[in-house]
């Protein structure tokens, strides 16, 4: 159960970075793409968590209510994002709030696509 201070995240499964999907307690407050890495999942982040690549691509599917709005710039680095939605956010951008969030990450990043 979380408290005010903790949220808890799960990462419906993926095929290659969380076969079995995961669940846990992140921090309030903390980037959700540094609470993806400590938690073992290896999503890139090609501009150093800075929100200038679309590489950390992930899709809100639950909670995003509770995390702070999009911004301008990350607004139009979405726009590169391969398989864009409209619950796309970058995890760099991403503060981490509220009781839940579950994410999904999407089948390729924007490097992968360009590699197919």
């Amino acid at each position: 159960m979380s408290d005010d201070n903790t949220t808890r995240i799960t990462v419906l499964p993926h095929a290659q970075l969380c076969p079995d999907g995961l669940s846990f307690e992140a921090e309030a407050g903390n980037s959700l793409v540094d609470e993806l890495l400590m938690n073992g999942i290896a999503i890139e982040h090609a501009c150093d968590k800075v929100g200038a690549c679309a590489t950390c691509h992930v899709y809100l599917r639950q909670g995003a209510e509770h995390v702070n709005p999009v911004d301008d710039d990350e607004d139009e680095q979405l726009s590169d994002a391969w398989g864009l939605e409209a619950d796309s956010r970058l995890s760099c951008c991403v503060k981490v709030g509220g009781p839940e969030l579950i994410i999904e990450l999407p089948r390729y990043s924007k490097n992968h696509a360009r590699e197919r």
